[in-house]
């Protein structure tokens, strides 16, 4: 018996999935604001929720909700403003699946791709192991880049 990979989708995030959204914001973000002493009450996740929120997709998997990806192409890079995967489905790849997606996309369009990560989120190893290079940081976050890939590094991929 062969186990498949579990469908993973995107769809446009509605107003319909705020309540999933926020509900996903709380409990993948609170602890890594609260650790750097960043406002962790309902507001700022809610501002933060609602921030770029044209550019949020649902992350399904098998047509379930399961996180949420916010990014977009400016004229000179990919942006990934928010990735939240919840908390029951963390370490299954589902985050470096659809970090993939954002990566291809980049490539064809032969950009780079920034983020920021709050200092001791564990989700700075997967960066650090997709090629994600710290170019600066604050008292907060480390801001990364991962600059684009020849033809040949990214047959290694």
């Amino acid at each position: 018996m062969t186990s498949q990979k579990p469908t993973l989708t995107l769809r446009p995030a509605l107003a319909a999935d705020e309540d999933f959204l926020f509900a996903l914001r709380k409990a993948t973000m609170t602890e890594y604001l609260t650790r750097v002493g960043e406002p962790a009450d309902d507001a700022a996740h809610r501002a933060r929720l609602l921030h770029r929120y044209d550019t949020a997709q649902v992350i399904c998997i098998d047509g379930t909700p399961a996180g949420l990806l916010k990014a977009h192409r400016t004229d000179t890079e990919w942006v990934v403003v928010q990735i939240q995967v919840l908390p029951t489905l963390q370490g299954r790849g589902i985050g470096e699946r659809v970090l993939h997606r954002v990566l291809r996309a980049a490539q064809a369009d032969a950009l780079p791709v920034t983020l920021k990560v709050i200092k001791g989120n564990p989700a700075k190893r997967l960066y650090d192991r997709l090629g994600f290079e710290i170019v600066g940081e604050d008292d907060i976050q480390f801001y990364m880049r991962r600059a684009v890939r020849t033809s040949t590094e990214t047959e290694a991929e």
